[in-house]
């Protein structure tokens, strides 16, 4: 008889730690080092291309900074009756919450506003970020972990996750283990990164168009994800918010792919211009 090597996936027994008064939370850890590893695979992507480091460092933090204001109020938009009573905690991100589509959203404005102002193409640095965005959201997921959110039902499988009772839905209690959702869109982001970076370097006609891959990527697994996540607020037709939102992805995605360069004009097209 062969002895399966893994039943489940054990709970975390901590989330958070202290050091002396202050407490770290692991969420917050691997959504910092998401960040970090953003920055450093958009800084060098860009340095590669000729592009000035300086201006888009400038970019990086504003797109941050903005970016994780957007997919905050867009969680607490959608999830008012968990702060009733604590609204202090609307700006408690280290107890999770936060939606990825509405940072994204906050964040290509700010991109594309400071990418104007300091003479920087907006589609080359599209490019630069593309495989930057998935490598952070998978750092970010594995932080999903330590807070027992953003599972999917309940499953039998032997990589599924045991969630203490505390953290089940009503409806889902006396089960134990659930499919970590997470997980799953973790490793997807770390082959979608390296495959966006493969496309680039393959194929030099798809420069100005890699956030496509991007979109039609991350919208396909997060799509098959919301299908059977459990902490969804909101169902249309069967199909939760993210779940359409993550059709209008793949569907902008294959545009972006399909379509011609995003700019008018090869010789008018330069990588970045320092200003102020």
């Amino acid at each position: 008889m062969i002895i399966p090597i893994l039943a489940s996936i054990p709970s975390p027994p901590i989330n958070d730690f202290h050091i002396g008064p202050l407490r770290v939370t692991f969420y917050g850890i691997f959504i910092m080092a998401g960040v970090i590893i953003a920055w450093f695979v958009t800084r060098n992507r860009w340095a590669a291309r000729g592009g000035d480091v300086v201006v888009a460092e400038r970019i990086v933090v504003r797109v941050v900074a903005f970016g994780f204001l957007g997919a905050r109020l867009a969680y607490v938009s959608t999830h008012l009756a968990r702060f009733e009573g604590d609204w202090w905690k609307v700006i408690a991100i280290w107890e999770g919450g936060l939606a990825l589509f509405g940072g994204l959203t906050a964040g290509a404005i700010v991109m594309y506003i400071y990418t104007k102002k300091w003479g920087v193409s907006f589609p080359d640095f599209l490019d630069s970020v593309a495989p930057a965005v998935p490598f952070a959201q998978a750092m970010g997921r594995l932080g999903n972990y330590f807070n027992q959110e953003l599972f999917g039902t309940p499953t039998a499988l032997p990589w599924g996750l045991q969630i203490d009772p505390e953290f089940r839905p009503p409806e889902y209690i006396d089960f134990e283990s659930f499919h970590p959702t997470f997980l799953y869109e973790a490793v997807w982001n770390v082959g979608l990164g390296f495959f966006i970076i493969w496309v680039g370097n393959r194929y030099s006609s798809m420069r100005g168009r890699l956030v496509g891959v991007y979109f039609l990527g991350y919208g396909f697994i997060r799509f098959l994800m919301e299908l059977i996540r459990t902490d969804t607020t909101f169902r249309f037709a069967g199909l939760s918010r993210n779940g359409w939102v993550s059709i209008g992805v793949m569907i902008l995605g294959a545009i972006v792919i399909w379509s011609k360069r995003l700019k008018v004009g090869e010789d008018r097209y330069s990588l970045a211009r320092s200003g102020s």
